[in-house]
């Protein structure tokens, strides 16, 4: 994989700009893209994505295969890094251990892993943060972190009208 999607990409996409009911071109985009191996996401991703009760849980249930596994060696050694790096700043305890319980360490660990660029909605704040940010992480492990509109532009994806 070359770009590794957050859960939140898909939430933000669902929700907002590319709904399910009149942009089916991008989610049809998408398929197309895990089938030739540009883009994906880890089982965790899957996991909390097929927790919901819509249109992307089903998506995501019925998409298995896109959701690829991330209890390799490699990627619990690099997750067990992040879980060290994280606990040792200062942090609010309440952000670093909901970050922690999520799949958010275990995507990046799964890019540094595979050279994957990590694709997100989350916005990198000041490194005096107190709170636990997705490209804050990436940066701190040389994983390189972008947003969908990126992603788009590097992909030179063009949707049209039918």
């Amino acid at each position: 994989m070359i770009y590794l999607l957050d859960a939140n990409t898909y939430i933000e996409a669902k929700n907002r700009y590319y709904d399910m009911e009149f942009c089916p071109a991008y989610w049809d985009w998408l398929d197309q893209q895990f089938a030739i191996g540009v883009a994906g996401s880890i089982d965790m991703i899957g996991r909390e994505l097929k927790d919901g009760n819509d249109d992307l849980s089903d998506w995501v249930k019925a998409r298995g295969t896109q959701f690829i596994a991330n209890d390799d060696e490699a990627t619990q050694n690099t997750f067990i890094e992040i879980v060290q790096f994280v606990m040792a700043q200062d942090f609010s305890p309440a952000n670093r251990d909901q970050f922690l319980a999520k799949a958010d360490p275990w995507l990046i660990a799964k890019a540094r892993t595979t050279g994957a660029t990590v694709v997100t909605h989350e916005s990198k704040l000041s490194d005096a943060t107190k709170k636990v940010k997705v490209p804050n992480i990436c940066k701190q492990f040389d994983v390189r972190c972008i947003d969908t509109f990126v992603f788009l532009r590097e992909t030179q994806v063009k949707f049209g009208l039918i």
